[in-house]
């Protein structure tokens, strides 16, 4: 029996770059890289949904965390940013019929701030202009003149009334509290009180019948006299609109000129025009500094802030549409708020404290988020939606657009929105999106997916090149060597796990480069060599394996049982892999069996203390598939057995321990042993078929390591499935190692092909008659488990059986 033919070549387990590929002496010589390489698929269906402008083709950018998603999304975005043009300006105004419902202003690029300052400089001059109107001697005259007519006709009023008061014999006395009649003597003195008491009552009467006649004169009098100050009011407040009326026109018409154009703009200007004039008492100055004079400045303060304009989006400074990358995408930063301010003491608002957010920004452009960051606000991810959905957006609180409150009383017109979204995250946030949320199914239509890896070309072998230089330019790094460059590559495809593929987590090719640039400039080097890259892998490796080397410690000090060497029947060495933040390595596991007689079958230990994940649960019970179609064709299957793996006191996950869980459970049963210094991985299915697994590398490394500390004998070495092959990227010690028969990794496709180079024997072919080959593997097992079904007469159909007798103590028992 040659197993020989399942070893693998040295030129099987791992694939090294060749420096030689390289035309250059240093990546300073080459054309640095711009974007990304290997992601072919997302650009193309980035670049589709870039250009569809149909509803609801806003993106997702699914990849894992590394992938160059940001990368690609920002040159892209650009790219097609270039030839749109730059969106219009923003502004929300006061509302001067209705102030709570301030207007928003469009307006094109660059002229809102124009705009915003041309309104600023104008009111500053209409108000000076106002004032100093109002200050001047023409108004001042005309004012004068009004009043003096006021004064005159007032006195002919009073003469008037004190003529038709003497009359009756009274005179008129005006004093701070008003106008009174006084009666007179007949020469002319006023009555004392006195000699109005002492007079008859007769002639008493009389004065009060003239006094209540001269007191309706008296009334008739205040009437015309207030008739009289209503009509100077009005003809000071005519003075007064016709003095501002006179001075605002041609500012005013200045901007009417220059915005002619822009009809919403014109509308504003014509109804500010209107208030100021209706308002024109807050440009009064006032004289003193008495505490009400005060609050009046401040109010004045506050009502003069009624013709700012509050631009909430400037696109001056854009050359092309907008591309906003939110970091930080809370409810304010996306959508905007309203402020509050506190004037007296109270919390107030209006248009000029509402502001702007990602979305106002990104406005008739693209907005980049990621994902992860905005689905745990669900309150967020709905408002986004609707955004979406309506193509407007309305600046208010959070409470108030979910109904949880309504204590702003500000309603800012909605802005229309006219945006492409992109989301960026990990697959599975896509899918738990699509499968739970049908609003996301129909707003982000097109899904751009980036790959961990891509092909191993030439093509982007140097592209890899070219990268490396990229990073070196911009980090201003020592550049890169061949050979130095080679070693990334090789890299690169041990993080792909594939001779044919190279990784596309640049994250991670990065670190590398910079941590072989600071050991280079340790040495002094000008150009990072090989050494350098070497050294920062193992550096990285080494920060990131204290666990690693105490579980090889233990392995060392016996604390740990793992045997190497030898053989012996139902125990094997399986390969398990262990995962600690970004760091991985394998290490071997002890895997037993026993079996006896009876009817359990297979009892996995780990799954009955609840230790096995479904996976494995998975493999386990694969097995009982596995034996009952290779032995119990023609007879029941008569088995208990146990199967587990040792000092193993954490949850078990994966199903690549089930060929080494079958080969334990073979030798047990055939009670042949087995090689101790071959560990195995690999996953098994019904038919006996070895499939692939993960981690290999890792596998086979951490146990070439154990070997090697306990001592390499030439007969040790890892099977693996025969899928996996295309996997091995090996580290130079382990192909070293392979390459002096130190170490031997076979690759096998069967179960049949892993007994044979476990135990020396042949496992076995069933032919036409149902038997096996005599001394086979399968031969010795068949016959054990049919040794067990006759003496346990379970093989027997049951209508052929001997019904047990029914003796008397049975029949007293049933009494």
């Amino acid at each position: 029996m040659d197993i020989s033919k399942y070893q693998l070549k040295v030129k099987d387990i791992s694939k090294t770059c060749n420096p030689s590929l390289f035309k250059f002496t240093s990546t300073a010589e080459i054309k640095p890289l711009k974007g990304i390489i290997g992601q072919d698929r997302a650009a193309r269906s980035l670049s589709f949904a870039l250009d569809i402008e149909n509803e609801g083709y806003n993106i997702y950018l699914a990849g894992y965390f590394g992938t160059g998603k940001t990368t690609l999304a920002r040159e892209m975005l650009e790219e097609k940013a270039r030839k749109n043009k730059v969106p219009a300006d923003w502004c929300y105004v006061n509302n001067f019929k209705n102030t709570e419902c301030p207007h928003a202003l469009s307006l094109p690029a660059g002229l809102g701030k124009e705009f915003k300052k041309d309104v600023d400089t104008n009111m500053d001059t209409v108000i000076k202009h106002i004032v100093k109107a109002f200050e001047g001697e023409e108004f001042e005259f005309q004012k004068s003149a009004i009043l003096n007519h006021f004064m005159e006709e007032t006195n002919q009023i009073y003469l008037k009334l004190e003529d038709e008061a003497r009359t009756f014999g009274f005179t008129i006395s005006r004093t701070q509290s008003g106008v009174s009649s006084i009666p007179l003597k007949e020469d002319g003195t006023q009555i004392s009180q006195d000699e109005y008491m002492a007079l008859p009552d007769d002639e008493r009467a009389e004065l009060m019948k003239k006094s209540t006649i001269v007191q309706e004169k008296i009334n008739e009098a205040f009437r015309q006299y207030k008739e009289l100050e209503n009509h100077i009011k009005e003809q000071i407040k005519e003075l007064e609109l016709a003095t501002a009326r006179q001075v605002a026109v041609p500012d005013f018409t200045t901007l009417y000129e220059k915005y002619f154009a822009l009809d919403e703009v014109v509308t504003y200007l014509r109804d500010m025009h209107q208030d100021v004039l209706d308002n024109i008492d807050m440009f009064k100055t006032v004289e003193d500094d008495s505490p009400m004079n005060l609050l009046r400045r401040m109010d004045k303060r506050a009502q003069v802030r009624r013709y700012q304009v509050n631009q909430i989006v400037d696109n001056s400074a854009l050359k092309y549409a907008p591309v906003i990358f939110e970091t930080n995408p809370s409810f304010p930063n996306l959508f905007g708020q309203v402020e509050f301010g506190s004037e007296f003491g109270v919390l107030t608002t209006d248009f000029s404290r509402i502001k702007s957010g990602s979305i106002h920004r990104a406005n008739g452009g693209y907005l980049v988020i990621n994902v992860y960051d905005i689905i745990k606000n669900f309150y967020v991810w709905d408002k986004l939606k609707r955004i979406i959905k309506n193509k407007e957006i309305v600046v208010e609180s959070m409470s108030k657009t979910f109904g949880l409150g309504n204590s702003e009383t500000l309603q800012p017109e909605a802005i229309p929105v006219d945006i492409k979204v992109i989301l960026i995250g990990e697959p599975e946030y896509y899918y738990q999106l699509y499968a739970y949320d049908e609003e996301f199914q129909k707003l982000f239509k097109v899904k751009a997916d980036f790959d961990i890896d891509m092909q191993r070309t030439p093509k982007h072998v140097k592209e890899y090149a070219r990268f490396i230089s990229s990073v070196c330019v911009a980090k201003n790094l020592n550049h890169f060597t061949p050979a130095a460059v080679a070693q990334v590559v090789d890299y690169g495809g041990r993080m792909a796990d594939d001779q044919s593929k190279l990784s596309t987590l640049f994250n991670k090719l990065v670190e590398i480069i910079y941590e072989a640039n600071c050991w280079a400039g340790y040495d002094k080097s000008i150009l990072v060599n090989r050494e350098h890259v070497i050294k920062a892998i193992e550096e990285k490796h080494y920060r990131s394996a204290m666990l690693q080397e105490r579980m090889q410690e233990y392995i060392d000090q016996g604390t740990i049982m793992i045997d190497v060497d030898g053989f012996k029947i139902g125990q094997l060495n399986g390969l398990a892999i262990y995962q600690v933040g970004d760091h991985q390595f394998g290490k071997p596991v002890r895997i037993t069996a026993k079996t006896f007689r009876g009817e359990k079958g297979l009892v996995n230990i780990e799954r009955e203390i609840q230790l096995s994940g479904s996976i494995h649960s998975k493999g386990i019970l694969t097995l009982n598939g596995y034996l009952g179609s290779q032995y119990a064709q023609n007879k029941h299957l008569s088995l208990s057995a146990s199967l587990t793996i040792e000092q193993s006191y954490g949850g078990i996950e994966g199903d690549s321990a089930s060929s080494a869980e079958l080969y334990a459970l073979l030798s047990s049963l055939a009670e042949i042993p087995l090689c101790q210094g071959i560990a195995v991985t690999g996953s098994v299915n019904q038919n006996g078929e070895i499939q692939a697994v993960g981690g290999v590398n890792s596998k086979i490394e951490g146990y070439f390591q154990v070997c090697k500390n306990k001592g390499l004998t030439g007969r040790q070495g890892v099977i693996i499935p025969r899928p996996n092959v295309k996997n091995l990227m090996l580290s130079e010690e382990v192909v070293a190692a392979v390459k002096t028969n130190l170490f031997t990794i076979w690759a096998t496709r069967h179960v049949n092909e892993g007994l044979e180079i476990l135990t020396g024997i042949e496992a076995g072919e069933i032919n036409a008659t149902g038997d096996f080959p005599v001394g086979s593997i399968h031969y010795l097992v068949n016959r054990k488990l049919s040794n067990w079904d006759s003496r346990g007469g379970y093989g027997i159909p049951s209508g052929l059986r001997t019904p047990p007798r029914k003796t008397g103590i049975r029949r007293r028992a049933r009494r």
